[in-house]
């Protein structure tokens, strides 16, 4: 009996409990937030949002490359709207009657679902369109103003590695609820990558209305409202000076360049050539037309998204190999004949000393050197058969960072493309291939793809004797002293010792007498030992590529830079002056008075006419 008793009494406390539970919730909402009350109230209540500055983003020296202004969007109220003066309107913001009478009636079709709230009918009216507004504001009833802030950029390039903002889509804004129609968002580049942190927190401001839905007073003297939070800053790794000169340097020509420091994989300058002038940014969709239908493509990244094969500088990579597996040592030689010849095979080389040892095949680029190379790897007799002496070269290539996303933090990096045995018994069958069938390989051709992002870290892993840093773009960020970028050490399948010939080779290319077969001595800077090697990479569609990549000083190096070049020709004749003068002007501030000659050849040196033919 006591027990029953016992129980009745638990289910009645718990009962009373759940009663004063409900009974104090309906206290806290009725009287004491008004929150529900508010929301409750939405027919009386006017929100006008008040819409944050982005973060601003810096070079690493401190110099703005994206900072904010201040832009008016004109808005419409349609359950405030009354007969206004169309043709005031319309001289004021430049409109046509058609234009007006457009718009008006795409309000219209919206006007149930938008019920009172403010829609944005206008964007980014100028500053001289605001003030007359304001003047003739009494005459427009159901319209009004929102001021945002939109990007400004002191410096008229970054463009493609900043990235352009625009407003959310439909898509978007279903896959992240808290945005709203009207906000606008990064879209690319640095904006995309770190709209988290940049775009900040909007805020609002509460108006109570009158029965005639006029404005009359801040809700509750503004204590329900909320101011916004600006965006917060950004620190980037990019040396605007030196990427101003390496895009002076780039004019006129189509391709990229990339420098980034082999300590640490910050990168100094990210350029794509043409690229997208900053102007474009702010009004995007302005310029939208304007910019696909340019046959060079601005809004192509290519230091991020083009494949190209990496020509002769791939042999560095290929002599690397081969030293690890033992296949050949830095002595051995061998012999060119202009070319390698088997049979009615024939890969062509240029005239230089023969026979060379592995130095001087880096230093001359000997390509006949470098398919001996090739197939000492691949008819390598410890392997069962070539499938596997295959594979395994392939895993040695993606050491370097090949074949694969670097991590690089913004969007669009392209993997490339490094051939196995599967994709080569696909094509010939398991049994239809060997060595020769592959020798365009040796000398970065045939199958490979890889981007110039790639040969620049190919550039700084030669300088660290191995081993490389995950390449990114934001140095710090300035509120969170936590931060730190994602970057990892990445070491090479090839030991550091194999490092020294090779590079050995590369400053000979640059620095070796004339009349030595150096391939790369236009690139010679007084005073700093600069390593270097050519490539000339085949295009099937005109002109050959011109590809060079190097690093200085040749002990403990402070940059590593790649230039590739599309239809430049020769290694030497177009790519190695730029990569050389960038390097130049970081190391020492300025262009030897002895080299003022290239400098000159380079700038007048107009390559886009190949493009356009």
């Amino acid at each position: 009996m006591e027990q029953r008793v016992r129980q009745k009494n638990i289910i009645l406390a718990f009962f009373i409990a759940c009663l004063l539970l409900l009974i104090g919730r309906l206290v806290f909402l009725q009287l004491i937030n008004k929150e529900y009350k508010i929301t409750a109230s939405n027919n009386v209540l006017r929100y006008e949002i008040i819409y944050p500055s982005r973060g601003l983003i810096y070079d690493r020296n401190g110099h703005l490359l994206a900072e904010n202004r201040a832009a008016y969007d004109i808005l419409i109220t349609p359950r405030e709207l009354k007969s206004f003066d169309t043709t005031d309107f319309c001289s004021i913001f430049n409109l046509s009657k058609e234009r007006l009478q457009h718009l008006l009636a795409e309000v219209d079709k919206r006007r149930q679902l938008i019920g009172y709230q403010s829609v944005t009918f206008l964007r980014q009216v100028s500053n001289k369109q605001y003030a007359h507004f304001l003047e003739k504001s009494y005459k427009f009833p159901g319209f009004s103003v929102q001021t945002r802030s939109v990007r400004n950029y002191p410096s008229h390039i970054c463009g493609n590695l900043l990235g352009y903002i625009v407003e959310a889509d439909r898509a978007f804004l279903d896959e992240n609820p808290e945005y709203r129609a009207g906000d606008y968002i990064g879209k690319t580049g640095l904006e995309e990558s770190y709209e988290a942190w940049l775009k900040g927190e909007k805020g609002y401001s509460i108006f109570l209305r009158d029965v005639h839905n006029r404005i009359k007073s801040p809700y509750e003297e503004g204590s329900y409202d909320k101011a916004s939070v600006p965006g917060k800053d950004l620190v980037t790794t990019i040396d605007l000076s030196l990427q101003l000169f390496g895009e002076e340097l780039m004019k006129n020509k189509v391709g990229s360049v990339i420098a980034l420091d082999p300590t640490n994989g910050e990168i100094l300058t990210l350029i794509t050539s043409p690229g997208l002038p900053t102007q474009y940014l702010t009004h995007f969709g302005a310029y939208y037309s304007q910019i696909i239908s340019n046959p060079l493509k601005p809004l192509f990244n290519r230091s991020l998204m083009s494949a190209y094969p990496p020509g002769s500088v791939f042999k560095l990579v290929n002599g690397l190999i081969a030293l690890q597996e033992g296949v050949i040592v830095p002595e051995t030689r061998f012999s060119c004949y202009m070319g390698y010849h088997v049979g009615s095979l024939t890969v062509g080389c240029h005239a230089h000393p023969s026979p060379a040892n592995l130095e001087q095949s880096v230093m001359m680029s000997c390509n006949a050197y470098y398919c001996n190379v090739l197939r000492n790897i691949l008819d390598n007799p410890v392997y069962e058969n070539i499938a596997q002496s295959m594979d395994k070269w392939q895993d040695y290539v993606k050491s370097f960072g090949f074949g694969t996303r670097l991590g690089i933090d913004i969007p669009g990096e392209l993997t490339g493309s490094i051939p196995g045995s599967d994709l080569y018994n696909k094509l010939y069958g398991k049994r239809g291939w060997r060595s020769l069938t592959v020798i365009s390989l040796s000398i970065g051709q045939g199958e490979i793809g890889t981007t110039p992002l790639q040969l620049a870290n190919l550039a700084a892993i030669m300088a660290n004797r191995g081993h490389y840093y995950t390449p990114h773009l934001i140095k710090n960020l300035p509120e969170n002293a936590l931060f730190k970028p994602r970057i990892q050490q990445h070491q090479t399948l090839v030991d550091p010792e194999h490092f020294a010939p090779m590079v050995e080779g590369m400053y000979q290319a640059v620095n070796a007498p004339a009349g030595s077969g150096a391939t790369a001595r236009l690139a010679a800077i007084p005073g700093v030992e600069l390593c270097g090697k050519t490539g000339t990479a085949q295009n099937p569609h005109g002109e050959d590529h011109s590809v060079f990549i190097c690093f200085a000083p040749k002990e403990d190096p402070k940059i590593a830079v790649a230039v590739y070049i599309e239809k430049g020709g020769f290694g030497a004749s177009q790519a190695a002056p730029v990569a050389s003068l960038l390097v130049e002007k970081y190391l020492t501030g300025e262009v030897h008075p002895s080299r003022t000659w290239l400098y000159e050849r380079t700038l007048e040196q107009d390559l886009v006419s190949r493009h356009l033919e």
